[in-house]
Order: structure tokens, then sequence, then C-alpha cells
């Protein structure tokens, strides 16, 4: 575990960041502590996904974004669970584009240097995304500017089914988004520092890609396994633990 943002110099060239958002609360899923410290199947939730993007090639570093007051708590939750590899812990803000900002305030050195070429950013509430799903996310980023998991919405139709159809034709459909979210990492850094100069607070990491950064990095979805689902209520820390069992 380490605070350092900064890690020795890698010689083998540019790697991908992940940042795990860890920042949230309890108050929906109904308990008194941060959601993404429940137990899980016998590890944190947030343990879940810091261990998948411990498993990704060409990963370094992992950052974990706590919530401000949280370092220890966080820390003490992961240590028996990471053992002796490494992750950066950065406190985060009020807000999600905050925390974000947070995190790539502190890997924005590595980023300068070319050392990170890519960072995936993932919501800790989401346990089971799998390493698969990471590498297709930070291999479309390298080659197009960005990436976002979707998957389909079942039984949803348009606000008015007069409209023109949508972009994607007449076929299209809408979508659920869900992270990793992957993006190079300079015009990401860059895309943050205006977003946080004109006061812009996204919902996610492509809203303030998409509006803020050169129009040449295209932002392409990914498929999504609609299992990755987000520990919101407590039902969803019900149907995490069916779904991890074996």
């Amino acid at each position: 575990m380490s605070t350092d943002p900064t890690g020795p110099t890698d010689p083998t060239g540019p790697t991908a960041a992940v940042v795990v958002l860890a920042a949230g609360s309890g108050s929906r899923v109904g308990a008194e502590v941060n959601k993404i410290l429940l137990p899980l199947r016998g590890r944190p939730v947030l343990a879940w996904s810091v261990l998948t993007a411990l498993e990704v090639s060409g990963v370094d570093p992992v950052v974990v974004v706590h919530r401000p007051g949280e370092r220890a708590d966080v820390g003490t939750a992961l240590l028996p669970v990471i053992g002796e590899r490494e992750v950066l812990l950065v406190e985060g803000g009020a807000t999600r584009q905050e925390s974000e900002q947070a995190a790539l305030a502190a890997l924005a050195p590595r980023v300068a240097e070319g050392r990170v070429d890519v960072v995936a950013i993932h919501d800790g509430a989401r346990p089971l995304a799998g390493v698969s799903l990471f590498e297709v996310a930070i291999a479309t980023a390298r080659a197009y500017g960005g990436a976002v998991p979707t998957h389909a919405l079942g039984g949803l139709l348009p606000r008015d089914p007069a409209a023109a159809p949508a972009p994607g034709g007449p076929d299209a459909r809408l979508v659920g988004v869900a992270t990793p979210q992957a993006f190079r990492a300079a015009p990401l850094v860059e895309a943050y520092r205006a977003a946080a100069a004109a006061g812009f607070d996204g919902t996610d990491t492509a809203a303030a890609f998409a509006r803020f950064a050169p129009a040449e990095h295209e932002v392409r979805a990914v498929p999504a396994d609609p299992g990755n689902i987000k520990v919101t209520f407590a039902e969803d820390l019900a149907m995490a633990a069916r779904l991890l069992s074996p």
C-alpha cells in the first residue's frame, strides 16, 4: 500500500493505470459504513475490483480513491487481501468528478513522462467486472481514444415513438453504460483540467472526455456482461453474492 503517486521509473514502456473509485457511501444499501467495505463472500466489496485490476496484464499502477477520513479503513480492508502488491491510495472529493480529478492529478506526472498511456476508471461498487473486460476496454482506448462498456436495455421505448430514428439507425436500441471506462491518458488529464476550469460536473468519465477532449479521440462502445452489476441497494449485494457462487 502506498500514497506515493510518482512511483519508480518503468523501463519497459508505457502501462495502463486503473483507478478504482471507492468514495461513495452506504446510505442506499442500508449500511452505516461505506458500501465498498461491506463483506461479499469473504472479502470487502472493494477488494474484488482491486484484485481484478491487479490481475490485468500491463497495468501499473492501481489507484484506489477513498473518501476523506477513510484512508485507514480502506487500507485495513485491502491489506490482508492484496498482500505485498502495491496499490496507491488517493483521497477523493465531494463528487465523482472531484474524485476522478484527484486520481488523475496523482497520475499526471507518470502521464506527462509517457509512463502511463491509458487510464481505466472503475466503480468499486461493481465487483463482478472481469479481467477480460478491463483488457478489452484498455486495448480499445489505446487504439481509438476511449472505451465505454455497454449492454442492451430491454423493454424500453423512446420517449416519443413518433420521433426521428436515433443516430444509430432504425434498429438502434437504448443501452446501459457501465465501468471500467478507459481513455488515452494525456487527453483525459487535459480534459479534466478543462472540466475543472469550466466548473463541469459530469455523471461519468465519458461525459467529461466527450465534452473536453479533442474530437479526434473516438469513444467506442465495448460489450459488457449484464452481470456486471453495481451494488447500490441491499438486494444488489445479495445478487452479487449469488453471481459469485461457484
